[in-house]
């Protein structure tokens, strides 16, 4: 019988991030030595990466760091995913996204196909870092999207839906200077809010008609005047605007205003966000 105990099959859990009875396997192949179980585990993890490609990663984490720049700042942020939350809140996992999120900084990658092509911090591709990762956790792991947002200033909100998980939800948000004052009050509303655009002009064209068509044929089928549905299908696309547009949401911590009086009333303006949330 090999030689480990009980502690010693949790350490090397919580190392890799690979099943209980994987690492027994693991242990005993290798006589309970750590270092050669780990070898095990990982050239497990490579044989079954093909197995892996038809499952569904929708854990995860999201990483978001705030830099300096010559407009002013620039925030990047990633999702990372796993198929388990066991492994998505192991230390392994969680330094692997930090690695990615520096080498979405150092390529200034605004693309998920710029950010898996870019190198990390030890000379690989992320491409390949991601698949290192998934060989050693033996799950599915995806670096699935980034974001890079750019203003005059620039705030950051991470919100750990779970106090024993890492971040699920990350916001992003670009104001001017003098919007930067209430820009962390924007940014616990867009991760409350989940609104899509910034405003009714971001909103395409194609989305704008294919709501109005949608509205026209539900106010007929409700009997109206021919006449007057045209100025319904406008009233009733202003709550269309308010759902998904940002500015037009009532505010989170005053909703008897909305986000966009809120930013006006400092002189400013948001210019631009970026929000995820793990598996969404």
């Amino acid at each position: 019988m090999a030689n480990y105990t009980t502690k010693d099959i949790k350490e090397l859990r919580e190392l890799t991030g690979a099943g209980m009875m994987d690492v027994k396997k693991a242990l005993d192949e290798a006589n309970g030595d750590r270092d050669e179980a780990i070898k095990i585990i990982r050239l497990a993890g490579q044989k079954s990466l093909a197995k892996r490609e038809d499952r569904s990663a929708a854990a995860g984490l999201v990483a978001a760091k705030v830099e300096d720049c010559e407009a002013g700042q620039v925030g990047i942020m990633v999702e990372v995913n796993s198929e388990t939350d066991f492994v998505a809140k192991n230390e392994k996992f969680v330094a692997f996204a930090d690695e990615v999120l520096q080498a979405a900084i150092d390529a200034k990658a605004s693309t998920i196909e710029e950010l898996l092509a870019a190198s990390t911090p030890e000379g690989r591709t992320v491409k390949e870092a991601q698949d290192a990762m998934a060989a050693l956790v033996g799950e599915k792991v995806v670096v699935n999207r980034v974001a890079r947002v750019e203003g005059e200033a620039v705030s950051s909100y991470l919100h750990y839906s779970n106090k024993d998980l890492p971040a699920q939800v990350g916001v992003l948000v670009a104001t001017d200077k003098a919007a930067a004052e209430v820009a962390h009050d924007v940014a616990l509303h867009i991760a409350a809010y989940q609104p899509a655009y910034l405003d009714r002009d971001e909103v395409p064209a194609e989305v704008v008609e294919k709501e109005r068509a949608t509205l026209e044929d539900l106010t007929r089928s409700e009997g109206k005047p021919e006449k007057i549905i045209g100025k319904i299908v406008e009233g009733r696309l202003g709550a269309f605007y308010k759902e998904i547009c940002l500015v037009d949401q009532d505010f989170a911590r005053d909703p008897s205003t909305t986000v966009g009086k809120v930013v006006s009333a400092t002189g400013g303006k948001v210019t631009g966000f970026a929000r995820f949330h793990v598996g969404a």
